[in-house]
């Protein structure tokens, strides 16, 4: 038993040192796996009782570990707004529900075993895989953080090839190369005949070196067509827990105009403030008359075709509950909705709004808000709403006075590769991510966020302008090359000329194909372990 769990804590080791943004490590995904593998059959073929409750433990020691060194940052940005042993317990959620689901995963794998040969068992073990990690990317408890696929953003110019498929065709290559890599090692182990070791070494190494050519004959290869346009970040570096108290929104304003007039020039098409840059609560169709706006207008006037994209805590009313999200007044007798936000201003005073809809749970919103209503009160008191933030379920595109397509990405929802892609599919010419990075303090958490926003450019094959409140602010090429970013805790402005691209990846037309084929193959899968179960128990 203590073997099996020494070799669990071995594959946590490994998958935590090949995550981001440790650099030049992503490589070990493709074997991370093996020594968990190996315990799993060690549990299978030994004599001891009560396997399914070893397999399990053993599997969730190796995924709770991996997630809480890779994730820690989630308490870092608890503990600074409540006491610590609070934080602790509310950090256990995301810490263990994503391994949970991963045990989930491999327990089921076991009981495919059990029952049929290896190779049926290891294809259920990848949809099984593949479906747990598309759940958790759907479901109102989401967070597809650490979808395998992820890991290899420090690596981007290993997966190129996600123009095709998206990150899920990296959890998919780990998966497979783990598989592989545990049969040679079981071969060698088992002291199979030199030509099956042969075919499994050569199997391994097509497995491998051919995703990893392509994509270097992709990358190398890699020219953008030449459409330029000049844009702007800005990183105000507003302590985000000054923000909405301390330091008055005019004032913010003023610091984000004098840095954004450090850099910007005549013909700058887009100027980029981060999320919550306008921290006062506004309500949307009155803002044209708002201080804050006039002065972000006067602003604008300075730039012909400017166009400033920008963070903003934002409400509506309304004289009945048009959303599930909307709140009641008792003072107005309306009904509210709250958005965290963002909004176009371009200086002819036209106005775009678009709600995030990719909200954090508990923070932004009450999961399973129907059921679980009661814990409202709870989530106000740890830090998040006492309801819902309002959104919209579709992305919108933003589009400049010169017709040039923005995709407003805010915090959160970059790491969502099918969402972005929906912009995409509406014209958006390149992604503008919005956030405010420092709730999680200077750990590995900006720097994985950063990171993550290189998978999205691979995919769509589009420029990402990302501007930071606090954190890091960047600009990211075609390729997923950090051509410019800024420093940590650092207020700057940065400018870039950006190429323009109208092109559609395959992954942009076709989504999460390889999510939603694994998910449906696990669903089959799911369904021969009950039907054998319900045998069993009548027999």
């Amino acid at each position: 038993m203590k073997a099996n769990y020494r070799l669990a804590l071995l594959s946590a080791f490994l998958l935590w040192f090949a995550w981001p943004p440790v650099p030049f490590t992503a490589w070990i995904l493709l074997f991370a796996f093996v020594p968990l593998l190996q315990a799993g059959d060690n549990i299978i073929n030994s004599d001891e009782p009560k396997k399914g409750k070893q397999i399990w433990r053993t599997a969730f020691l190796c995924f709770f570990i991996w997630n809480t060194a890779s994730i820690y940052w989630v308490f870092n940005s608890l503990n600074a707004v409540m006491p610590s042993w609070i934080a602790v317990i509310i950090s256990l959620i995301p810490f263990g529900l994503g391994a949970l689901l991963m045990t989930l995963s491999f327990w089921l794998y076991y009981r495919l075993r059990l029952m049929s040969s290896r190779l049926l068992s290891y294809t259920g073990l990848i949809c099984f895989w593949i479906a747990y990690e598309y759940l958790h990317q759907n479901w109102d408890l989401a967070f597809p953080w650490m979808n395998l696929g992820n890991g290899f953003a420090e690596a981007h110019y290993l997966i190129q090839w996600y123009e095709y498929t998206g990150v899920y065709g990296g959890t998919l290559w780990i998966l497979l190369s783990n598989i592989l890599a545990f049969e040679i090692w079981r071969a060698i182990h088992l002291g199979a005949d030199k030509r099956k070791i042969s075919i499994l070494y050569i199997s391994e190494a097509t497995l491998v070196l051919i995703p990893v050519i392509i994509s270097l004959i992709i990358y190398f290869g890699y020219t953008e067509k030449s459409n330029p346009a000049n844009v702007v970040v800005v990183q105000p570096n507003i302590d985000p827990y000054e923000k909405f108290g301390k330091l008055p929104p005019a004032d913010q304003i003023e610091k984000m105009i004098d840095l954004s007039d450090s850099v910007a020039q005549s013909n700058t098409e887009y100027i980029i403030w981060p999320e919550t840059a306008i921290s006062r609560g506004t309500e949307e169709k009155s803002f044209r008359a708002d201080e804050n706006f006039i002065r972000i207008q006067d602003f604008m006037n300075r730039y012909k075709n400017g166009n400033l994209i920008t963070g903003i805590e934002s409400f509506a009313l309304y004289d009945t509950a048009q959303t599930e999200t909307a709140r009641f007044d008792k003072s107005t007798g309306l009904y509210f909705d709250v958005f965290n936000a963002a909004v176009l201003i371009e200086n002819s005073g036209t106005l775009q709004f678009y709600h995030k809809s990719k909200l954090v749970p508990g923070v932004e919103q009450t999961p399973f808000s129907n059921s679980l209503s009661f814990l409202k009160p709870a989530f106000a008191a740890f830090g998040g709403a006492s309801g819902s933030y309002g959104k919209q379920d579709e992305p919108s595109v933003f589009y400049s006075q010169s017709g040039i397509g923005s995709a407003p990405v805010i915090c959160y929802e970059s790491i969502w590769g099918e969402y972005v892609a929906r912009y995409i599919q509406q014209d958006a010419q390149f992604i503008a991510i919005i956030t405010n990075d420092g709730w999680w303090g200077n750990t590995s958490g900006k720097d994985q966020h950063l990171q993550y926003a290189k998978l999205r450019a691979v995919e769509t094959r589009r420029w990402v302008a990302r501007s930071a409140n606090t954190g890091i602010s960047a600009f990211i090429n075609q390729k997923g090359d950090i051509v410019k970013r800024s420093v940590w805790w650092e207020s700057t402005a940065l400018k870039q000329d950006i190429n323009l691209n109208t092109d559609l990846t395959f992954y942009v037309k076709h989504g999460d194909y390889i999510a939603k084929a694994g998910s449906a193959a696990a669903g089959i899968f799911a369904v021969f372990l009950l039907s054998a179960f319900f045998k069993r128990k009548k027999a």
